[in-house]
């Protein structure tokens, strides 16, 4: 299942209710499975982002709906990358050196 990673940085109002923050990550948790997705790691972090999520989710669709979703929630804004395993990245480079590196 393709992995992404969320970056967040909490808004004002997520600001505000920080309290609750712990609670929201899980009941989102929850919610992915439902989706068939699942949360592998959540991350409290210091620098520019807040928070980082780790998941795997099913397909680019599905990963569009959370992230509306966390947005819509006013509590985060979002930046979302799609992660790929170290055997994507070497299928990605044979394409590369077998076709794309003949163009340049």
């Amino acid at each position: 299942m393709p992995t992404y990673i969320v970056l967040m940085k909490l808004t004002e109002e997520g600001i505000k209710t920080l309290k609750d923050g712990p609670a929201r990550v899980k009941e989102s948790a929850k919610l992915m499975e439902e989706m068939g997705s699942k949360m592998t790691g959540f991350y409290l972090t210091m620098g520019e982002y807040d928070f980082i999520a780790v998941s795997e989710v099913p397909n680019d669709e599905v990963a569009g709906a959370i992230v509306l979703g966390l947005n819509a929630s006013k509590f985060v804004r979002t930046t979302t990358l799609k992660a790929f395993t170290m055997e994507e990245y070497e299928k990605m480079s044979r394409i590369y050196i077998d076709h794309v590196s003949k163009m340049l």
